[in-house]
């Protein structure tokens, strides 16, 4: 009879567990969404350095190129989970202070972000930009104070000099055993006449629009997931578009500093790590994986 009455308090107190768990589940009706984002070459996470750095990762193109990473910054923004049934759900995509960062890979804190209050449900895909919309990349300090401050920080500089809109990726280091400074900037251009902003318009677009699929479904309910994105830099210079050899010069074919960097060669850039926006939407990006 003692053993009956036990298991007849343990069989309630475990549908009291069931029971109050499926009621958190069914109260939920908001939760956040943990982005993190893991900076590598290859399967190897990056290790900023100087020219003379023993530290600094190593790294080495398709093209037998050797070159290290002194700097590395990119533009996180329009951000879009896809729900299972294929609902697309929108956050702050009209909003940079709201919905876009700089990640910084001297920032161990840029590399995580929170999406807050993502309606409960489970998400088969995440689209972001790489970069800014063209609707959106002007520096507008009144509309956008928070994101122009962060972008415009001296130790974060995500602006142009002598244009109106952010750079989109900020890649500085070395290259060739000699440490020849390579120095790669990426972001959308303007055309107009005189500087009169009445008569631009677009010139190069170097936003890019990401798209990845998720090795499974991010639950949104009493948990928030994370999912974990990789930014795989072995791209840059071997990315799947074009196969890039760095040289320094004068001449229109040299591309490793932003002085002789033409449109034509920033695209090729772009491409790479961004994806060619037709045949390749991922880029550099992948999805390593997906915490519920």
């Amino acid at each position: 009879m003692r053993n009956l009455k036990k298991y007849l308090l343990l069989s309630a107190v475990s549908l009291a567990f069931v029971s109050c768990s499926s009621d958190d589940d069914a109260s939920a009706v908001a939760n956040n969404v943990i982005l993190s984002f893991k900076n590598t070459f290859g399967d190897t996470e990056i290790i900023l350095g100087g020219a003379t750095s023993s530290s600094a990762s190593v790294n080495t193109s398709d093209a037998g190129q050797v070159h290290r990473f002194s700097e590395l910054k990119y533009v996180i923004s329009n951000i879009r989970l896809i729900k299972a049934d294929g609902t697309e759900i929108p956050y702050n995509v009209n909003d940079l202070d709201k919905g876009a960062m700089v990640i910084d890979q001297s920032k161990s804190s840029s590399l995580s972000y929170i999406m807050n209050n993502i309606p409960t449900g489970e998400y088969k895909q995440i689209k972001f930009g790489l970069g800014v919309r063209s609707d959106l990349n002007t520096l507008d300090q009144t509309r956008f104070p928070n994101f122009y401050a962060t972008a415009g920080a001296n130790d974060t500089e995500m602006m142009w000099e002598w244009g109106t809109g952010y750079r989109f990726t900020k890649i500085e280091g070395f290259y060739d055993t000699d440490n020849k400074e390579m120095s790669i900037h990426t972001g959308s251009t303007v055309e107009g006449t005189n500087g009169d902003e009445s008569t631009y318009i677009q010139g190069v677009d170097a936003y890019r629009n990401i798209v990845l699929d998720l090795p499974v479904n991010a639950v949104v309910g009493s948990k928030a997931p994370k999912i974990n994105i990789k930014a795989d830099f072995d791209k840059l210079l071997s990315g799947v578009s074009n196969t890039i050899t760095l040289s320094t010069g004068t001449g229109m074919g040299d591309n490793a500093t932003p002085n002789i960097h033409t449109a034509v060669q920033m695209v090729k850039f772009v491409d790479n790590i961004g994806g060619n926006g037709t045949t390749d939407n991922k880029g550099m990006f992948s999805v390593l994986n997906v915490e519920n």
